[in-house]
């Protein structure tokens, strides 16, 4: 069975990912803690108990800023 992939860009680089992988399984998978990050889908701001919600298509655009405490 042939895998089939979706092209979408994380903070403006090309990245293929399966067409079933979740925001959440895509950000797991980058290895980026969830609690610690501000995620844009499309220009839409992510609440985190979306990211199991919102799947890919094709030429979505993906930014993820980390979160940094400190003084």
């Amino acid at each position: 069975m042939k895998k089939i992939y979706n092209t979408i860009f994380v903070n403006g680089q090309a990245f293929n990912c399966d067409i079933n992988m979740s925001l959440q399984e895509l950000l797991i998978y980058l290895e980026f803690e969830l609690n610690s990050i501000v995620v844009e889908h499309n220009n839409r701001i992510i609440n985190f108990a979306e990211f199991d919600k919102i799947f890919f298509k094709s030429q979505d655009k993906i930014e993820i800023i980390t979160i940094v405490g400190g003084g």
